[in-house]
């Protein structure tokens, strides 16, 4: 009945969305994982003199000195990495607040990594959540990006909300208070990030690109921007794990396949707020992205 009633709201939502939330996903991940402290897990970055920590969380934020940053203690190799974040509200465009995965520190310039990004805005316009895929970094001389990009069916500034990143060896999911909102699949070796990463957390200034392709810079009349991150987690094989340690899941199911219901509000997400797919970007080179190809 739950998945007909899902399936009926699927059908009869308009496109005209603003403020409808998502069919129920049926299955709830992050209920599955237990939640660390700050100091359990993570560890300044840089700019220590910019955060503000405790056992339940961390603030960070940029002004016009600098931004900062934390790391996971350890790396990994598969998992389900989450936090709950809240945002800055009014005037932050050019501004990044950012949770992620990522082995630059020991790949440097070769490196991989998964991205959820919190692109900053102008007043009156929502905030973008911008999710990425990079393979080997920029080794060949180009950086390739995989952008999908979303507004949310919230205003991220008003509470905390959960946000996280899946990875098994076969694929990269992406949720939203466990709302599976992008699928990222292995197609190859040359495509999907193998290799161990940490998790990290970070607030920076990215006006060359971040609003509107840097139309809008950073303001700093309106510092500090603040990014607030709790209930970190962080549960999967580390790098340090035997070969036979199990991945976890994001459905019911050990293979980590998304239920049927899951794929169908993903696909609803993708229909209602999604607002760029780097696949469907035909300006873009897509020799370079074979994924998109089938």
């Amino acid at each position: 009945m739950g998945f007909l009633l899902s399936l009926l709201l699927f059908l009869t939502v308009p496109s005209s969305n603003a403020g409808y939330w998502p069919p129920s996903p049926g299955y709830y991940p992050s209920s599955k994982f237990r939640s660390m402290s700050f100091y359990e897990g993570f560890r300044n970055l840089w700019g220590p003199g910019h955060q503000s920590s405790d056992n339940s969380g961390i603030a960070i934020w940029l002004d016009r000195t600098s931004g900062s940053g934390f790391k996971s203690v350890k790396p990994f190799r598969s998992g389900y990495f989450g936090c709950s974040i809240k945002l800055q509200p009014g005037y932050t465009a050019g501004v990044i607040t950012a949770f992620y995965l990522s082995n630059n520190e020991a790949h440097p310039g070769y490196h991989d990594e998964v991205d959820i990004e919190f692109l900053g805005t102008t007043f009156g316009k929502p905030y973008t959540l911008q999710t990425n895929v990079y393979i080997r970094g920029s080794g060949d001389g180009k950086i390739i990006g995989r952008e999908m990009k979303f507004h949310l069916w919230f205003d991220p500034t008003h509470n905390f909300h959960h946000y996280a990143i899946f990875w098994s060896p076969k694929e990269i999911i992406f949720l939203v208070d466990d709302v599976p909102i992008r699928r990222y699949p292995r197609k190859s070796v040359a495509t999907f990030p193998l290799r161990p990463m940490w998790v990290y957390g970070s607030i920076w200034d990215a006006s060359s690109w971040a609003t509107e392709d840097g139309k809008y810079k950073a303001d700093y009349r309106y510092q500090p921007f603040v990014g607030r991150f709790t209930n970190f987690k962080a549960s999967g094989c580390s790098a340090y794990a035997p070969a036979w340690c199990r991945t976890v899941s994001a459905s019911p199911f050990r293979s980590g396949s998304l239920t049927r219901q899951q794929s169908m509000v993903m696909q609803w997400v993708q229909s209602h707020y999604m607002v760029y797919n780097y696949c469907k970007d035909y300006k873009r080179d897509h020799s370079l992205t074979p994924e998109c190809w089938g």
